[in-house]
């Protein structure tokens, strides 16, 4: 009896005082091919947690994996995941690329017209709808899913992806709807991107398992180029203080990545080859960073162009290493192509405007045709994929921890408590 006693006490001690870990498996996120693996594929917990009895625990020597049907098909919304706000980056950013050609004046010579840009925006504020309607149905039937995706460390990245789609519908709003959006559009964008970029970079200054050089990688871009972009929208409707603001902050914590990932510490392991096409995402943070500053100054000075030389150098480097992007299947990650060649077109036309000369035309409509191309390419290949083949969303094997493993564990917990006083 005195046994049984010492053990319920011990047990209701633990009980209270173990750490809080998050439910997703700490242990297991430290390990590089479940770190990758995650945004690799597109679903985040397993139905037969969320719904059935079938999901397991299963221990492999010192850290246990959960062991999960990878037969059955996930109900969609389970498959649905927050990096599919990608594919809005990619069309609402070409809307801007058009908006761009018909209205600066070194583009004049193209005769492209406003229609083209009206019809991608609605194009995009309609695919923009959709994917919100879609991920709010997800936080209302499967918000632990969520709050998975949200604690995790890399997929984080991701949730900056629906206030920047926003702020492109802002930015490439088209003429003939109106020319002068109100402040408070700009301050109900920015407010979410600040508060998860206060979660994001104090992990980064306080350190712990989520820390910088352990878990920093192309997809972190997403968390720094939100501040340029920001600082865009905020300096076209003339909120000067405010875009300063998150253009510092931004070019902050922009230094401080680009630094962390050129040095490829030792705790950083390599990507995926599914993976590579995140790479261009080097390509953003300084195509955006120099409209954004000469949208601040009012004309495209040397800072500007410090910054578009960068981005410029970063593409040229990445388009001649051709076989670091080719010979895996199709997946989401393929669009993080798209924005990035989006970018740099919009940035050169901007300098083409200040240095005009046949030379930066060119380069104009060269960089604008490879940014079309490569989105067509891109959406018809998601086309295929979503309604003809049925494999645009796989199940998501890494991250199907569920709720149900958490009942689970609470429940064998409680009979075991219950054990206890039965004993005594």
């Amino acid at each position: 009896m005195c046994s049984a006693v010492s053990e319920l006490f011990f047990f209701l001690v633990l009980q209270f005082i173990k750490p809080k870990i998050p439910e997703f498996g700490m242990s297991s996120l430290v390990q590089s091919t479940e770190f990758y693996s995650s945004i690799r594929t597109s679903a985040l917990v397993s139905p037969s947690g969320f719904h059935a009895e079938q999901s397991q625990r299963v221990s492999h020597g010192t850290d246990g994996k959960f062991v999960s049907s990878e037969d059955e098909t996930w109900p969609f919304l389970l498959r649905f995941q927050v990096s599919s706000f990608g594919m809005c980056l990619g069309v609402n950013s070409q809307a801007i690329l058009w908006k761009t050609l018909a209205i600066v004046p070194s583009m004049k010579f193209l005769h492209v017209s406003l229609t083209v840009n009206f019809i991608l925006w609605c194009i995009s504020l309609a695919l923009t709808s959709t994917l919100f309607l879609i991920y709010i149905l997800k936080i209302i039937y499967h918000f632990e899913a969520v709050r998975r995706e949200y604690h995790h460390p890399i997929r984080i990245n991701f949730f900056f992806t629906p206030w920047l789609a926003c702020l492109f519908l802002a930015l490439g709003v088209p003429p003939s709807i109106t020319e002068n959006l109100h402040a408070a559009l700009w301050y109900a964008l920015m407010a979410p991107i600040l508060c998860l970029e206060l979660k994001i970079y104090g992990q980064w200054i306080y350190g712990g398992c989520c820390r910088l050089s352990k878990g920093a990688n192309p997809t972190s871009h997403l968390s720094v180029v939100g501040n340029f972009i920001g600082a865009l929208l905020g300096a076209s409707m003339g909120l000067k203080e405010g875009a300063i603001f998150f253009f510092a902050v931004g070019l902050a914590h922009y230094s401080v990545l680009f630094i962390t990932l050129f040095q490829r510490l030792p705790t950083n392991d390599p990507l995926p080859k599914e993976l590579h096409p995140v790479f261009f995402l080097f390509v953003v943070p300084p195509s955006v960073a120099c409209i954004a500053w000469a949208k601040i100054q009012g004309h495209f000075d040397y800072v500007s162009r410090v910054s578009y030389f960068i981005a410029l150098f970063l593409y040229v480097c990445l388009a001649v290493r051709i076989k670091l992007f080719r010979g895996y299947r199709f997946s989401l990650a393929w669009w993080a192509y798209t924005f990035p060649l989006t970018g740099a077109p919009i940035a050169t036309i901007w300098y083409s405007n200040e240095v005009e000369n046949v030379l930066t035309r060119t380069l104009s409509v060269a960089l604008s045709s490879i940014s079309t191309f490569a989105l067509t390419a891109v959406f018809v290949s998601t086309f295929i994929h979503g309604f003809v083949l049925h494999d645009l969303f796989p199940n998501d094997i890494p991250i199907g921890r569920t709720d149900h493993m958490k009942r689970s564990k609470s429940s064998k917990k409680l009979s075991h408590l219950k054990s206890l006083i039965f004993s005594l």
